[in-house]
Parts: structure tokens; sequence; C-alpha cells
């Protein structure tokens, strides 16, 4: 069942109540009966084991990335030579 919290309106409090998913939020405050407003909790779920993101993969850069990137850099190289040696081929003609 999970955990759902409230801030009164009225007196300022906040607490804690068990319920269902389905079931309604709650209108009144435990305490003095006032308004209360239902606030967003931070989450206890954590993934553990591996397989996941934050085990296996957070901040691994792939050699297959590495190698693409270095290929790209070396086809670049070789065809801004031969477009200056074209270049300048075409303009002694």
């Amino acid at each position: 069942m999970p955990i759902y919290e409230y801030r009164c309106k009225k007196c300022g409090k906040q607490f804690e109540a068990f319920q269902g998913i389905t079931e309604p939020d709650l209108k009144t405050c435990k305490f003095c009966k006032g308004k209360v407003q239902k606030m967003m909790s931070l989450s206890s779920f954590s993934l553990k084991g591996t397989g996941w993101y934050a085990t296996d993969y957070a901040g691994k850069k792939t050699s297959t990335a590495k190698t693409a990137k270095k290929e790209e850099t070396s086809a670049d190289s070789t065809s801004t030579v031969a477009d200056t040696s074209s270049s300048v081929g075409g303009k002694e003609d």
C-alpha cells in the first residue's frame, strides 16, 4: 500500500497516510480538521544488481564509438587533402 504525504493549509503540519491507489485523497487534517494539500514525495525505489544503467553503462564509452569517431576524423582529413589537390590541379589547366 502506498504512503502519501499531506500538508495542512491551516496549521501547516505534515503527515503521512497509508492509502490504496484507488482510494480518494484526504480532504481534512487529522490534527485540526483544516484543508490539506497532497504533496509530491521522493521515491525510495532503486535498481540494484547488474544489467541497469547505473551499474553497468553509466560513464562508460564503447570501443565502437571511439573507433567510429577516429574513422570519421581520418576520412575528413583525407577528403580535405584530396579536395585541395584537385582544386589546385583544376586551376592550373
